[in-house]
């Protein structure tokens, strides 16, 4: 395994790259593509690369500008994908010793810090539990030094102290030690709660999680997404949606939102989750706009988006694609854009957008059977309502529509 020479070795030596981050995150792929072809072929000397990219990666990336977060979660993406890949490789026992040494050596000369993912994903590279239990062995005395010390004192090793604690199964010893305060993060209660259902104690697990709503800091959303997991698993889908489920499915956009949420509860009809989900906001109703049209609610989304705004692009994307399907639909979500970039909403709205707007109403227009008259006059009166004040907005319109009465 050490003859082979690594492609992406010589790319990631200390301080390979400067503040930009889209070089290193392009060499990051790169790596991740070579190690992975290998899995195909050796899967040992595949991992053998995995833990060389992890030394290397954190002196390599020193100097980048990390402000932006997109390269640690690139470092993140990687480190998730070759855990699994190390953890499953067939090597012998000093084999995956003297990979955990240079990860341990790795983990603690991490200054920015980059991996220290790698700690809670300790007990898993060990393989096995007689692997885990001998290197918590090796992590106790530097955590019982940071319990007895007076003032503040730190051990880089303590998530890699628990996850191993764990993979060993010892769940008493790892229980007794998160009675400590110094130990009352939700970064260090995760591990009891699942220690607790690894005792199948899932009553339990749920009340510790619940419980640890009240130290300063949790982030409440990871605690609603464990809460839930254990009520599903335990068969009990309904209690888990009425406490949990909104909190926990939060996603980057409110569509996808609702879409994370139709896909786990299934059993729920849509309708039902949207009018749960536009209740837990109250005042923000167009931004369930997509959600309601993704459900094929178009009636509902009308509704919505003419109580409060939402992002006029996304109504006249809407307007345009569904001019032949839902035509009465595509007028309404259109009017609806001219009507919010009328009263100054929408990000940099321009004067393409208004006809973009515009023509794809008369459009769908067309196959309402509206005539255009028609559809000119109300455009007329959104114009005309009283908080429509943006000037250049009503006069591109107002231009449109002398151009229509010619």
């Amino acid at each position: 395994m050490t003859a082979y020479k690594w492609q992406f070795a010589a790319r990631f030596r200390s301080h390979a790259f400067g503040w930009r981050s889209d070089k290193p995150i392009q060499r990051i792929k790169e790596a991740l593509s070579e190690i992975k072809r290998m899995a195909k072929q050796d899967p040992a000397l595949a991992a053998a690369g995995a833990v060389l990219f992890l030394e290397k990666i954190s002196p390599a990336l020193e100097q980048v500008d990390s402000s932006s977060g997109a390269i640690g979660a690139s470092v993140n993406r990687a480190i998730d994908s070759l855990v699994p890949l190390i953890a499953k490789a067939p090597v012998a026992p000093s084999v995956r010793q003297q990979w955990l040494q240079r990860l341990w050596l790795a983990l603690q000369a991490d200054a920015i810090p980059y991996i220290e993912a790698l700690g809670d994903a300790w007990g898993e590279l060990c393989a096995n539990p007689e692997c885990a239990s001998q290197w918590a062995d090796e992590f106790r005395p530097a955590v019982e030094q940071v319990l007895q010390a007076s003032g503040y004192a730190y051990f880089k090793g303590s998530s890699a102290y628990f996850s191993s604690l764990y993979a060993a199964g010892r769940f008493d010893e790892l229980l007794a030690l998160l009675d400590n305060p110094t130990f009352s993060g939700w970064w260090y209660r995760q591990w009891g709660v699942r220690a607790l259902l690894a005792l199948d104690r899932k009553a339990d697990a749920l009340h510790y999680a619940e419980a640890s709503k009240k130290i300063i800091n949790t982030p409440l959303s990871d605690v609603a997404k464990v809460c839930e997991a254990i009520l599903i698993a335990s068969g009990l889908y309904e209690e888990a949606y009425n406490r949990y489920a909104l909190e926990a499915n939060s996603g980057t956009t409110h569509l996808a939102t609702f879409r994370a949420l139709v896909k786990k509860y299934p059993h729920k009809p849509a309708a039902d989750i949207l009018e749960d989900l536009v209740a837990s906001e109250p005042n923000s109703e167009g931004k369930w706009f997509a959600a309601a049209k993704d459900a094929g609610l178009f009636d509902r989304a009308i509704e919505l988006v003419n109580k409060s705004p939402t992002d006029p692009r996304t109504l006249i994307r809407a307007s345009r694609d569904s001019a032949e399907k839902q035509a009465q639909f595509a007028v309404s979500a259109g009017m609806a854009a001219l009507r919010w970039m009328a009263r100054g909403y929408g990000y940099q709205m321009t004067t393409g957008d208004v006809l973009e707007a515009y023509t794809s109403v008369l459009n769908a227009a067309r196959f309402a059977g509206i005539p255009e008259a028609q559809i000119n006059a109300q455009i007329r009166e959104v114009m005309s309502e009283e908080d429509a004040g943006n000037h250049s907005i009503l006069a591109t319109l107002r231009d449109r529509l002398i151009e229509a009465s010619n």
